[in-house]
């Protein structure tokens, strides 16, 4: 898609946040005087029935009338508070991915196209669509097994979903460009590499193989696990645009009422919850990270069963080990030693003072020591932890906010289900198992294996990384006698890109004029 329809989507889609009073909820504070002089501006054209409804409702009614894609991003969104502010993040998490069905016909076409097989061979009976999102629709089915027939669910991808997502993502790139050449305090927070995340994760989430091994991924880690599973996943009916699994009976976690009628023990379900993506998070280092009430069911055994895994995160051994320690120095008062992880893992840069860092880091901490156990909320500690950070130069660790906002997410349910649910009680044996585990004399013999493994691996590549060198070296001579030079395709490609840049340019002036005449003729 060219810079120019990237351009013309992007003032469609200021034009309906301009029209849905989205633009003039957006709070003024700290905005230059000429910002909140054009934000006023705009106000002028929102419908009058819009600025009558809460701000989250704007923002809702925004995303649905620009279509699927927008539901998407808002989503992701709602995932980076340090991106968007908390309260946004907080409006955006409230949109509901419920969107129109799709035509059965159109579902049956997909699955017969991604598994080449007709739906008559794969399904002994095929319903209608039961739920559907901004992604995919379910649809019930039934599969002839040798057990007799067993009822399934069936996720399809939407049509054209991708093709519209691609075209949707060039404005948000677009958007990051401008944010990064033309507000320099806001280079800090990536926006170009949080837009190549949402790219990513997106195009990850519309390949259901992708979600299908997630869901086998974490079976095999939850397998013998107390009181979590996720369904099983039939592979000879999943592709690309499909996934078919296990069918799951049982009460929502958001229906309280209904879990207390079938005899469930809400205390039990709380702490199970909370200990199940701990152990994901810590131990396996891979977690569901759309773990919202809405995809927590219940079965009649009692144990939890998690579904839609588009959405996943993961932590490498260096980034359990930061929310480790962060965990316990906490738990410990132990401030200076919270502060030096946070350099030790390099996130704070190391011209800052360690001792300063430790004094934020207690401003946080030393309140949480006066209140009861069941009131200290985990989410919300990482949540202020990570403002702190930014007063220091940190910058944004996407899988670390993902890991903060599920957690606050987890709690929350969790909080739902026993409003006096004590966290920190509920996570210590998960938590201290881990600690033990690696923090203690075992993380000792765990870093030496790991060493001695890193050392095995770059012995033998010591006779690659020898060629690699020498040829280095003799390119540096040859530039040295006969300098540095562009070849043809080089210089080419360097004028080609500064042509595109100012044709760009000249577009972008004819757009403003252009809106402006617009906004003139609908004043006249």
């Amino acid at each position: 898609m060219s810079t120019f329809g990237a351009y013309f989507r992007l003032v469609r889609v200021g034009w309906i946040l301009v029209r849905e009073g989205v633009i003039s909820a957006l709070p003024s504070e700290g905005l230059p005087p000429s910002i909140s002089l054009a934000k006023s501006f705009v106000g002028l054209f929102a419908r009058s029935r819009a600025m009558a409804i809460a701000r989250s409702d704007r923002l809702a009614q925004a995303v649905e009338r620009l279509g699927p894609s927008y539901v998407k991003i808002g989503q992701f969104l709602a995932t980076r508070p340090d991106v968007v502010g908390v309260e946004f993040a907080n409006d955006l998490s409230q949109l509901q991915d419920r969107m129109a069905f799709f035509p059965v016909a159109a579902a049956k076409a997909n699955i017969e196209g991604s598994l080449g097989r007709p739906i008559g061979e794969l399904y002994a009976s095929f319903g209608d669509p039961i739920a559907a999102a901004s992604i995919a629709q379910v649809h019930p089915a039934e599969v002839e097994t040798s057990e007799g027939r067993k009822k399934v669910a069936v996720k399809i991808v939407r049509p054209g979903v991708r093709q519209r997502f691609a075209h949707d993502i060039e404005a948000m790139y677009l958007v990051a460009h401008m944010q990064e050449r033309f507000l320099p305090f806001s280079r800090r927070l990536r926006p170009v590499e949080v837009t190549k995340t949402l790219e990513q994760t997106t195009k990850v989430e519309m390949d259901l193989r992708l979600e299908a091994a997630a869901l086998s991924e974490i079976a095999e880690n939850t397998e013998k696990d107390p009181g979590f599973r996720v369904p099983k996943v039939d592979w000879e009916r999943t592709g690309r645009d499909v996934i078919t699994m296990e069918w799951i009976d049982g009460t929502r976690m958001s229906d309280v009422e209904g879990l207390r009628a079938a005899g469930h023990n809400l205390n039990l379900l709380a702490d199970t919850l909370i200990q199940s993506f701990l152990r994901h998070t810590l131990r396996d280092g891979f977690f569901h990270a759309d773990m919202h009430p809405g995809n927590l069911f219940v079965d009649a055994d009692g144990m939890i069963v998690a579904v839609d895994m588009g959405i996943v995160g993961r932590l490498g051994k260096k980034e359990r080990r930061f929310l480790a320690e962060i965990l316990y120095g906490f738990i410990t008062r132990d401030y200076i030693r919270v502060a030096e992880v946070h350099f030790e893992a390099g996130y704070v840069p190391g011209h800052h003072n360690v001792d300063s860092f430790a004094q934020a880091i207690r401003a946080i901490g030393e309140p949480i020591h006066g209140q009861p156990a069941e009131t200290i909320s985990m989410g919300k500690l990482l949540t202020l932890l990570f403002e702190v950070t930014e007063l220091f130069d940190m910058a944004t660790r996407p899988e670390l906010v993902m890991l903060q906002k599920t957690m606050v997410v987890v709690e929350g349910v969790s909080r739902m289900l026993n409003p006096r649910f004590n966290m920190w009680k509920a996570s210590e044996p998960v938590v201290g198992d881990w600690i033990r585990t690696n923090l203690g004399p075992k993380r000792i013999v765990t870093d030496l294996q790991d060493g001695l493994k890193a050392a095995v691996k770059l012995a033998e590549a010591v006779p690659e990384i020898a060629a690699k060198t020498e040829k280095f070296h003799h390119q540096l001579l040859h530039m040295s006698e006969h300098g540095l030079r562009f070849d043809t395709q080089t210089a080419d490609a360097i004028g080609k890109a500064e042509a595109r840049h100012n044709r760009s340019a000249r577009i972008a002036l004819w757009v403003i004029a252009l809106t402006l005449f617009y906004i003139a003729w609908m004043l006249s």
